[in-house]
C-alpha cells in the first residue's frame, strides 16, 4: 500500500489527486498540504469531494509528511521547492508536476535526487509522454527541412507561458537537431519580424475559459504539413499518470527520473537507482 501525501490539496489538481488515491486499491492518503490561511486548512482533505478521508489539510509540510512515502506536488515553484527540501530531510520520494521551475530550481532537484527518488515531468499524462516520443521520431526525420511551430492552449488561470509541456515538446525536437531551445526558440512575434530564421522553433500561447490543455506541434514543409496533437479533456489523466509514477518509485531509493523513464521509453540511465 503506497502511503501518499498531496501538496496543493485544495486546488483543482489536488482534488483530482485525492479522488484518484481514494479510488486506487494500492494507495492510501496519509497527508495533505495547503498554503497558510487557506479556508480548508484543518478540514478533511476529501470534504469538497463528498469524501471522508480522515486526513486533515495542514499548512506545515512536516506534519503532512510524517507517515508519507511519497509526496505528489502540483503547486507553484516556490512552494514546490520548499516541499523538495522537506522531502529530502525526511527521505520521502516525490512526484513533481509543478511547472515554471527555474534553471536554479531544476539544479536543486538534481542535488536533492542524490538523497531521494524524484519523478519530475511537465506533464504526467501517459498520452503526452507517448506524444513526446513521437515528436523525437518526427523531428529526426522532418525538422531539418520543415518549419516547426508549437501551439498550446490552457485555461484562464494558468500563470506560466509557454506551458511546461509545450517547452518539453520543443526541447524534444531541438535535441534531435543538436540545438539549444534557449537559443533557437521564438517565444513572441510582433511588428516587422523579417523572414523566419531557419531552424527556429516557434511557440504560440492561448489562454481562456476552462481549457484543460491542448498541444499541437506543426511541421510545415513545402506542399505539405504534419500536425501531432494531444488534447486533455480531464485532469484525471494527470492523476493516473502520477500514481503510475509513484508505483515506479516504489523500487527506487534515489535518482531523478521523468515520465519517459516511468513508461520505459528512455534508455537505461546509470545515474538512477
Amino acid at each position: 500500500m503506497m502511503k501518499i501525501a498531496i501538496a496543493g490539496a485544495a486546488g483543482r489538481m489536488g482534488k483530482m489527486l485525492i479522488e484518484a488515491v481514494h479510488q486506487a486499491p494500492d494507495a492510501k492518503l496519509v497527508g495533505a498540504i495547503e498554503a497558510s490561511g487557506h479556508p480548508l486548512v484543518s478540514r478533511d482533505a476529501g470534504e469538497s469531494l463528498g469524501l471522508q478521508t480522515g486526513v486533515l489539510i495542514v499548512d506545515q509540510p512536516e506534519k503532512a509528511l510524517s507517515e508519507a512515502e511519497f509526496l505528489i506536488d502540483f503547486t507553484l515553484p516556490e512552494a514546490c521547492m520548499r516541499h523538495v527540501k522537506a522531502c529530502e530531510q525526511r527521505g520521502v520520494n516525490m512526484v513533481i508536476g509543478t511547472t515554471g521551475l527555474s534553471a536554479e530550481d531544476k539544479a536543486q532537484l538534481a542535488l536533492s535526487a542524490q538523497h531521494v527518488a524524484i519523478v519530475f515531468a511537465p506533464n504526467m499524462s501517459v498520452g503526452v509522454n507517448v506524444c513526446l516520443k513521437l515528436l523525437q521520431i518526427a523531428g529526426s526525420l522532418l525538422a531539418k527541412d520543415y518549419d516547426v511551430e508549437v501551439i498550446e492552449a490552457h485555461h484562464r488561470h494558468k500563470v506560466d507561458a509557454p506551458s511546461g509541456t509545450a517547452l518539453a515538446m520543443g526541447e524534444a525536437i531541438a535535441k534531435t537537431l543538436g540545438k539549444e531551445l534557449r537559443q533557437d526558440g521564438v517565444f513572441a512575434r510582433e511588428g516587422h519580424t523579417g523572414p523566419r530564421k531557419p531552424g527556429s522553433i516557434g511557440f504560440s500561447t492561448i489562454r481562456g475559459g476552462d481549457i484543460v490543455g491542448d498541444h499541437t506541434v506543426l511541421f510545415a514543409g513545402t506542399g505539405e504539413r504534419l500536425e501531432i496533437t494531444h488534447r486533455s479533456s480531464s485532469r484525471a489523466n494527470y492523476a493516473m499518470g502520477s500514481l503510475r509514477a509513484c508505483r515506479f518509485l516504489q523500487e527506487k531509493s534515489k535518482g531523478l527520473f521523468d515520465m519517459q523513464d516511468v513508461l520505459g521509453l528512455s534508455s537505461p540511465d546509470s545515474r538512477s537507482t
